[in-house]
This record gives C-alpha cells, structure tokens and sequence, in this order.
C-alpha cells in the first residue's frame, strides 16, 4: 500500500532548540493576524488612540529632564538634556515592550493554546514585530527632535557606526524576547511572577541609562550595577551612536552580544519544553 501524503504532519519536537521556521513560515499570516491585533485593540477603544505611541516617550522624557537635570542638576555631557532622555526612552520602550508583552503568553493565550494547533512561539514572535511598528514610530520623534536642535546650534552629530543601529535593534529584541518566554514559561507555575515582573523592569530602568548618564555612576564608584547589565550597554551604544557622545567598549559591545544570542537560545529552550505540557499546570 501506498503511504498516503498529508498536508500537514503534527509530530512532537526532538529538539527543544528547533525553531521549526519552516513552520513559522507557512503560518506566516496567522503571524501578521496576530501583529495586526497588538497594534490595533490595544488602542482601540480609548480616546487618543495611537497617538500614545507618541505621549507616553514625550512626558517621560520631559519628566525625567525635570526631575534628574533641572532640579537633581546632572550633567548629560553637553547632550541637550530633553534629547539625552528621549533617546534613552526610545531604545528602552522597544526592550521593555518586547519583555512584558512576552512574559505572559501562555497565561494570556492559555484559551487559544488548548483549541488549536499552530507554532507557540508565533505568538511571543508578534509581540517583539508589533513592538517594531511602535518603536519606528516614536524613532520617528527622536529624528524630529534631533533636526530641532541641530538646526538651534547644538554640537550633536551621528557617526559611522550608526550602520550598525540594526544590529542594536535586534539585541533588544532577542533580549526582550528571550526573557519574555522564560517569564512565561514560569508564570505557568508561579502565577505571582506577573506582579514581580513590571516591578522589576522599573527597577532594571534606573540602572539601565536610560535617564541617568554612565558618567555619574563612575564617579560614585557605582560602575559594577551597570557593566554587567546589557540593557545599559544597549541604551549607552545607542547614544552613541546617534548623538555622538557615551561610554562605549570593547567588552560592553561583545558581552551584550554573547548575552543577548545566549538568553535568546535559552529562551527557546525553555519555551519548548513548557509548551509541551503547560496546558496540565496552568
């Protein structure tokens, strides 16, 4: 007898690193449904709609420009202080975005998990392209803004390595979303990591660089909460980059990195393996 050839074959995964992008690729427009759906119920129903895409990078910057440089009086380094901050905001919205909207995605999706078969990681992989769409947008107003003071004298300038501003873009993504699944992956057991977690993202913010410059942590011998933190190095090599001015090396560059491929695998890994039988525990 002739084997009969189906369309598609559902097999369990032997490789908890297989991304399977095969897959993923035919369900290519299930994974733009999905984009679709971030971008556009979150707003939906409110009254600004995606102009918060907009408010919420430009009264954190000018929060921050108020309380940190007017009144605590710290110096950006002949940066304009509204600048320093947004470009720190903008780079950071992207990893942040990209770590909460992943780190629940069994416990939001549990309903759709147990009804049908498509590739899991399809769901946390539209959060972090979703997030690309906002992040260009709110880019959008930092370019805005760096032409403004360009154009009023400021000193400010990019230099050759903004070629490789992609690459910045995807450590951001493959650290948001490598941390998002293993979150994830934990909150099918301990549901009360949800709280922790965007507890801990504010805490992570104040020694990431993004309001506050590397410059002030050396001088009060605080450099160790920072050098081995890769969000901070992300943020400090995006200033850079852009604005012609930050602490930038060698290591900094290599170990964020290694860290970034290193947490994305582990992600994976974790995130396979709790696909499997997450639906008994959570």
């Amino acid at each position: 007898m002739n084997k009969e050839k189906w369309l598609f074959e559902i097999t369990p995964k032997n490789n908890l690193f297989d991304l399977n992008l095969k897959e993923v690729w035919e369900y290519r427009d299930l994974l733009m449904l999905f984009v679709k759906r971030d971008v556009v119920t979150v707003y939906k129903q409110t009254i600004l709609g995606p102009l918060w895409y907009l408010i919420q990078p430009l009264f954190t910057s000018i929060v921050f420009t108020l309380v940190f440089n007017t009144i605590a009086n710290i110096s950006t380094g002949g940066i304009p202080p509204f600048l320093f901050n947004l470009a720190g905001v903008t780079s950071w919205n992207y990893f942040k975005e990209c770590l909460t909207g992943t780190s629940d995605t069994f416990k939001k999706n549990q309903a759709i998990f147990g009804k049908v078969y498509f590739p899991r990681i399809i769901m946390p992989m539209s959060v972090v392209v979703s997030n690309l769409l906002k992040f260009g947008i709110q880019f959008g107003i930092l370019a805005a803004f760096y032409v403004y003071y360009v154009l009023n004298g400021s000193l400010i300038r990019p230099n050759i390595y903004f070629l490789t501003y992609p690459i910045v873009i995807l450590c951001m993504a493959l650290l948001g979303l490598g941390l998002g699944m293993i979150i994830s992956s934990m909150v099918t057991k301990y549901r009360d990591l949800t709280f922790l977690v965007s507890f801990g993202v504010q805490l992570l913010m104040y020694v990431s660089l993004v309001s506050l410059p590397y410059s002030l942590f050396k001088e009060n011998d605080l450099t160790w909460a920072v050098d081995y933190n890769p969000v901070a190095h992300i943020i400090e090599y995006s200033r850079f980059v852009m604005l012609g001015e930050g602490t930038v090396s060698q290591f900094g560059v290599i170990y964020t990195l290694i860290t970034s491929v290193v947490v994305f695998l582990l992600g994976i890994l974790v995130f396979n393996k709790t696909e499997k039988s997450f639906i008994d525990t959570i």
